[in-house]
């Protein structure tokens, strides 16, 4: 089974942010059987050694990740099968094309208990969320003159909690390339 893990404000390198390579090493330390970064955003997919589960992995490997380079931010793991199931959905299939800047989805903390209704809409307009599942939020940004709008911000301030934003494409080229 493999699963990935989607960082909240991660960019390799960065300052308080760690290398490619600390990322991967941290993850195989803690647990993982592999770990391989995917693209620079905080974006990795594992598998696990026999006798580990993905969140112990995933705690270990961010207070492993806290201590050697200061990241502090948290990450959102799914299972690769869940997100494949997703992408055969084609969640968004039904938006006309040239109606949006990017489809993007947001990853929520499991089991948040109470979301709002949709379809839901940003002040600006340029964030519209069509559909919640279960841990995540499907939604569309739009510019705003040259501004493209960030489900990300809208939906942290909407629910009070941390997130994290992926662009569809990143997740359809993921499950591509992983599942």
């Amino acid at each position: 089974m493999k699963y990935a893990v989607f960082f909240r404000n991660l960019n390799l390198g960065r300052a308080n942010c760690p290398s490619r390579a600390q990322l991967e090493q941290a993850f195989i330390a803690a647990g993982a059987g592999s770990a391989e970064s995917f693209l620079t955003n905080g974006t990795l997919v594992f598998s696990l050694q026999p006798g580990h589960r993905p969140r112990q992995v995933l705690a270990t490997a961010c207070a492993a990740l806290r201590a050697s380079c200061g990241l502090k931010e948290p990450g959102f793991i799914r299972r690769l099968d869940d997100l494949a199931g997703l992408v055969r959905n084609n969640p968004f299939s039904a938006v006309a094309p040239g109606s949006f800047y990017q489809c993007c989805i947001t990853f929520l903390h499991d089991g948040m208990l109470q979301l709002p209704a949709v379809p839901l809409e940003s002040a600006r307009r340029d964030v519209a969320v069509l559909r919640f599942t279960d841990s995540e939020a499907l939604s569309l940004s739009r510019k705003v003159g040259n501004t493209p709008g960030s489900p990300n911000a809208f939906l942290e301030k909407l629910l009070g909690t941390a997130a994290t934003t992926r662009s569809w494409t990143t997740v359809v080229r993921l499950v591509q390339r992983y599942a």
